[in-house]
């Protein structure tokens, strides 16, 4: 039994509990007709998300509260005022954006909002052993919660899981309530925030807002001293470095609790077998590390994955893990990424996880798995998952599916609503909104850093909200995401503004790609050989299509013509992309280049550039030519050479394997090194 299938036989789906009872004066929910829909729009319902929504800290006692909940439009000043007992105007489905058809809104300038909503706890969750924890997968951007009246506490971020202990807020004789307030400034006017590309103004590379919740919300039973966060870095030789982060409950309502200290128990077996590879214990809140003999390693084309059971007292969470090493080496005389020792070209989509009737919160699970089996079926084994951070659910399918994650830190916008006059120069970052970009980097890593399939982490795109003349502080949050997660590389800048930190150089270049060569265009400048030669995006050619699978919105269908190529059929679109994946074949044979992103894998709003359109209704890759296509990259860069020069980090003992060149050495005239 894989670990997807382990965690749900354990944890059955949640009921919508969380589903109001309409009253007389709040409208009913109604799905909104957007400008666009998929197949999977109109199977949504009213319990969406049923699935347990955290699949590397998992719990069989728990409760979906996604549903049906009252919504209301709100200013600043109301949040001294909450509207407990009251009925709000109208009904939302959450999880999804505000301004998505799929919450009954589709609001605009959702920017201040209330949510309100009732819900039972059963009896036997209130013990002087237990605590009830109320979690939020994701709330655009600052959030503000209530229950039975009591404020429960705040968070700010709009990516990230948050938590509150309300054990002693809830009741069992009866309902309670629980009132969220929700504001997401996006780009107004002075504000600086983490949102990746969304605009009040959407234009042609930037789009719809997502306000206010867009991830499941559910409530669980723990032990009074329960696990909070499990650190996962499992190597491909065995060593598995684990921290159980704990806390005590009892300790006040707004927040976790307190941390504390205690012993866990942690047992460890393969998916799919019976036998236990692993069975320890080890003291909380401190690293331990731990050994398992002859690990099957996690890579793409073998994603084996470890069942993981950890328990604290009477606190029990399942979780999952894959062996497996990341590093950069050298191989014949080229900086390499490395897979367990073997240098692993990647190579994959820009993956941007838009969706029409949705925006950021994909229809269901089988939507969202759909694109990355998409993906996988013409042998992409890498996505670059572009300045948005998804639901956790989206990396266990990446760790399932053997889908390598290049995790990009959602970036602080260019420009701010209403626009500056033309020509003006980006907003200034001020020092406390750099401050609270580098808040949010670490949280982003604390949350995913135990997915196996994550290899890198971005710190900028493109130098958006990045001080482009500040070379100090690159190095400074190079340092500071090494300091965080010392197990994967860093890409410190995608494109253009680059001040030789990190461990990629990384060009941006459309159409054609220049990945690691002697000649460059644009901002990305010279290519640095102490640095592995990466393309973090090309391609981005279009294809159009009837208005029935178009973004009916006139702004983003005038704009389509400022795609960078568009090709007037399929055959044409898969005929000049073809062309762009010879050339960089050739730069893989002849030069630097270790991996690439295509832009991109779906369609979104007025961009025609996906392999799939936006609805996913149309896939316009020829299969077969995109199957052989890729395989003749992994091909040339598997005759460049896989295996470190000298001492590699290695899974295990290898011989030294060498390939038949295709081409010529490079001239050293190039200032690269010899082949």
């Amino acid at each position: 039994m894989h670990v997807g299938s382990w965690i749900t036989a354990l944890l059955p789906l949640g009921a919508a509990a969380g589903t109001f009872k309409r009253q007389s004066n709040t409208s009913e929910y109604q799905l909104q007709k957007g400008p666009l829909d998929t197949d999977w729009t109109e199977q949504v319902g009213t319990s969406p998300w049923p699935e347990y929504p955290r699949p590397q800290l998992a719990r069989s006692e728990w409760k979906n509260l996604n549903g049906v909940w009252q919504y209301q439009n709100a200013t600043g000043s109301e949040l001294e005022t909450p509207p407990f007992g009251k009925d709000l105007s109208k009904s939302v489905l959450v999880p999804f954006c505000l301004e998505s058809a799929l919450s009954g809104i589709m609001g605009t300038r959702t920017i201040y909002s209330w949510y309100r909503t009732h819900f039972d706890v059963d009896s036997e969750w209130i013990d002087s052993e237990k605590r009830v924890l109320l979690n939020f997968g994701a709330v655009d951007w600052q959030t503000s919660v209530f229950v039975n009246g009591k404020f429960a506490g705040n968070h700010t971020g709009g990516y990230f899981h948050f938590a509150f202990d309300v054990t002693d807020l809830v009741n069992t004789n009866g309902t309670n309530e629980l009132v969220v307030w929700t504001y997401d400034p996006t780009n107004e006017a002075g504000k600086m925030i983490p949102l990746g590309k969304q605009r009040l103004n959407p234009d042609h590379i930037n789009y719809t807002p997502c306000s206010g919740i867009w991830q499941t919300v559910w409530l669980e039973s723990t032990g009074r001293e329960y696990i909070t966060q499990l650190d996962i870095d499992a190597k491909a030789n065995g060593e598995l470095n684990i921290t159980v982060h704990s806390a005590s409950g009892g300790q006040g309502n707004s927040s976790t609790g307190s941390s504390s200290t205690g012993s866990f128990e942690i047992t460890i077996h393969s998916q799919g077998t019976e036998g236990v590879a692993l069975q320890e214990t080890g003291s909380t809140n401190a690293p331990t590390l731990f050994k398992v003999d002859s690990p099957k390693v996690w890579s793409p084309d073998s994603p084996n994955l470890y069942n993981v059971t950890v328990k604290l007292g009477s606190d029990t969470v399942y979780s999952y893990t894959g062996f497996r090493t990341v590093s950069k080496g050298v191989v014949n005389g080229l900086p390499r990424p490395l897979l367990n020792g073997e240098f692993e070209f990647l190579f994959g989509p820009l993956d941007q996880g838009y969706w029409p009737d949705g925006l950021h919160s994909p229809p269901s699970y089988e939507a969202m798995v759909s694109d990355l089996k998409a993906v996988k079926e013409v042998g992409f084994n890498m996505v670059r998952k572009h300045i948005k951070v998804e639901p956790g659910l989206f990396y266990q399918a990446c760790d399932q599916l053997g889908l390598m994650v290049v995790q990009d830190m959602p970036a602080m916008p260019t420009y701010s609503s209403p626009p500056a006059e033309p020509c003006a120069p980006g907003p200034v970052v001020e020092p406390q909104q750099q401050q609270e970009f580098e808040r949010e980097l670490a949280l982003m890593i604390e949350q995913l850093k135990s997915y196996p399939s994550i290899i890198t982490w971005v710190i900028y795109n493109e130098g958006w909200g990045q001080n482009r003349e500040d070379r100090a502080t690159d190095e400074r949050l190079t340092a500071l995401v090494h300091s965080l997660d010392p197990t994967r590389l860093i890409d410190t800048v995608s494109g253009w503004y680059d001040h030789g930190a990190g461990d990629f150089h990384d060009n941006h270049h459309y159409a054609f790609p220049q990945c690691g060569t002697p000649f460059w265009g644009g901002l990305s400048g010279p290519y640095d050989p102490s640095r592995i030669g990466f393309q973090g995006e090309f391609g981005g050619i279009g294809q159009n299509v009837s208005i029935e699978h178009l973004w009916n919105v006139k702004q983003a269908i005038d704009q389509i013509n400022q795609t960078y190529e568009l090709a007037d059929s399929e055959d044409a679109w898969n005929w000049r992309i073809h062309a762009t994946f010879m050339d960089l074949l050739r730069q893989v044979e002849a030069f630097s280049c270790s991996g690439a992103v295509y832009t991109q894998t779906t369609d979104v709003e007025g961009e025609v550039n996906g392999l799939l359109t936006y609805d996913r209704r149309i896939n316009r890759m020829d299969k077969e030519q995109w199957r052989s296509d890729i395989g003749d990259l992994y091909q040339a860069a598997r005759e460049r050479g896989t295996v470190p020069d000298g001492d590699g980090d290695t899974a295990s003992p290898k011989e030294k394997r060498h390939f038949p060149k295709r081409v010529a050495p490079v001239s050293d005239e190039f200032g690269m090194r010899s082949m």
